[in-house]
């Protein structure tokens, strides 16, 4: 079916493939706008989507092996995140709070020889309990680099700076880091990278607001960095 919708938009023109992968374009912008700042549009997104979904079609060879969904899949969600990098959307105060949760994080549990509460990195950080969790959902925004770039190159057969994910080392170190996060920010990151569920979603399995679900993420993803700095070194 897939295979013959792709057929009759190669023999039509764009608009066909647009129209027929609008859809795709749209749950993938949805799902990345959960973890982008609210100054980005979604309209925008979604105009960088349809790039990258007519580069796809354009450039989408059958012979190796993917089918015409995913490998327009990954050229929308690249084309995406290209826009994101390139407007620099990322506050330098986030990418600093990162790292210093990140660091107080590694410092505790080195120290304590266990996984560290939110209310314990609170008071490491010297912060109240609410400003933490403020600070969490900033850190959500995050984009968690070794995971999307890394895959995108890889699937896409594309080399580049994250070629060397392919060595299986790093997938096997993110997994393993995921697989030892607290019960609920493991389940987090499962619905969400996993299941593609999006905020509303996941708050809903999870029996928390969406605003904890954004909370719990910005946690998780400090404590994976951890993990992947260790691997690094």
């Amino acid at each position: 079916m897939e295979a013959t919708v792709y057929a009759q938009s190669q023999q039509g023109s764009a608009d066909d493939l647009v129209r027929d992968y609008l859809p795709l374009v749209k749950k993938i912008g949805l799902h990345l706008m959960a973890r982008l700042p609210p100054n980005i549009e979604l309209d925008d997104m979604l105009q960088v989507g349809v790039i990258g979904l007519i580069q796809a079609g354009a450039t989408y060879d059958p012979s190796r092996g993917a089918s015409f969904a995913t490998y327009a899949g990954i050229r929308i969600k690249g084309a995406m995140l290209d826009e994101v990098r390139r407007n620099d959307w990322l506050p330098r105060s986030v990418q600093q709070n990162i790292k210093r949760v990140s660091n107080a994080i590694a410092q505790l549990e080195a120290r304590l020889g266990r996984l560290v509460s939110d209310t314990e990195i609170a008071a490491e950080l010297e912060i109240s309990l609410e400003g933490y969790r403020d600070l969490s959902r900033e850190l959500a925004y995050c984009r968690l680099t070794s995971l999307e770039d890394s895959t995108i190159g890889v699937e896409s057969g594309e080399s580049g700076p994250f070629s060397w994910f392919e060595n299986g080392k790093l997938k096997q170190t993110l997994a393993e880091a995921i697989k030892s996060l607290p019960e609920k920010e493991a389940l987090m990151m499962s619905l969400y990278y996993t299941d593609e569920l999006n905020l509303k979603e996941i708050g809903a399995v999870m029996g928390v607001s969406e605003s904890r679900v954004s909370q719990i993420h910005g946690q998780a993803l400090a404590r994976v960095r951890v993990k992947l700095a260790e691997w690094a070194e």
